[in-house]
């Protein structure tokens, strides 16, 4: 018998608006698409209805990416890190992940850091 995905929410470290950040990973290539954010009820839904579901910060409303755009993720796994307080949502992404047309938001500006050595 499966566990139920309030078991797992149960598990989340939620700061204090009641958040936990949610990294979205291409499934297969193991690319780092994006950054969302998701409260317990996002994180149902994701759990529950194959798409995955943010919390807006700053529209304070519910949104899946892709409704509007076509740009759908499909949600092909859930991990929990070993804190509790990070999600990481392997996708099938259909589409640009992020919001400017690219396919991930970490295509942007590279800092350029001192690459280390060998230990």
């Amino acid at each position: 018998m499966s566990a139920s995905p309030d078991d797992g929410i149960a598990r989340v470290a939620f700061d204090d608006r009641g958040l936990v950040p949610a990294i979205i990973q291409q499934w297969d290539t193991r690319e780092v698409l994006m950054l969302g954010w998701m409260d317990a009820e996002a994180l149902r839904r994701t759990l529950t209805e194959g798409r995955v579901t943010f919390w807006s910060r700053s529209r304070q409303e519910y949104w899946r990416k892709g409704d509007t755009s076509g740009h759908i993720q499909l949600v092909r796994g859930v991990r929990l890190d070993c804190d509790g307080d990070t999600v990481l949502v392997a996708v099938q992404q259909v589409g640009a992940a992020c919001h400017t047309g690219d396919r991930t938001c970490f295509d942007a500006d590279d800092l350029d850091p001192v690459i280390g050595g060998r230990p």
